[in-house]
């Protein structure tokens, strides 16, 4: 078998630590949203959007359920949204979304990370004015149809429409996100993800081995268990 079967599992044990990864955030993302909405998905517009993403993700109905149970029981850990800002290799500024039940423990082990990996550990709003929230929709193309649609998102809420081999992605302002989720509900169209985001309003090139050094930073903070997403500007 040697190396070409060392590869592939390399790759393989690399997309299910990916995948198990994701089946954690949308845990902690369900938690949060039953604790602050109720466990009816009817009546919580996170909720079902939490569930919508676990369908992207291909994650178990029962496990979906299961999260939902354990959220509405008085012993469930109550998580935190907390935000960290600093710098990666090469001052690539760096936001660390997270959902923790210990913001202490958390604050101290992305600073670590940092350190470790070449970055810098900063204070609240040291980066933030570089990114901007918005809301990002995912679709497969073969699922909406822009030429008849397109129109119709704008009137929604879209403010960018980006269209690829693989995924067609909608871009709403922060404010405009709750209204695209309604639209899109009253069409009965089904992102595989709905979710805001912090884009970088500009990006910054790098050489392909001070790109190395970036992502190492990128991929130690995104390996700790209370990190749900590492947003950066490298191009």
């Amino acid at each position: 078998m040697g190396r070409v079967f060392e590869k592939r599992k390399h790759k393989m044990f690399a997309r299910f630590d990916r995948m198990a990864k994701g089946f954690t955030r949308i845990g902690k993302d369900i938690a949060i949203a039953v604790k602050l909405g109720g466990p009816n998905p009817d009546n919580n517009p996170r909720l079902r959007m939490a569930i919508q993403n676990a369908k992207g993700i291909n994650m178990p109905k029962d496990r979906v359920e299961n999260a939902i149970k354990r959220a509405s029981s008085k012993d469930e850990k109550d998580f935190q949204e907390v935000i960290y800002e600093g710098y990666a290799p090469h001052g690539i500024p760096v936001l660390v979304e997270c959902a923790t039940d210990n913001p202490t423990r958390t604050v101290a082990n992305i600073r670590l990370r940092f350190s470790k990996n070449g970055g810098s550990m900063g204070n609240s709003g040291s980066v933030g004015f570089m990114f901007e929230r918005k809301g990002v929709f995912k679709f497969d193309p073969a699922k909406l149809n822009l030429d008849e649609l397109e129109l119709d998102l704008i009137d929604g809420g879209a403010e960018d429409i980006h269209k690829e081999e693989e995924e067609i992605i909608i871009y709403t302002k922060f404010t405009e996100f709750g209204h695209m989720q309604k639209f899109l509900e009253s069409k009965g169209l089904e992102p595989k993800s709905s979710e805001l985001q912090f884009i970088p309003t500009t990006t910054k090139e790098l050489s392909e081995a001070e790109q190395d050094e970036v992502m190492e930073c990128v991929t130690a903070l995104e390996e700790d268990e209370d990190v749900q997403v590492v947003y950066h500007n490298l191009a």
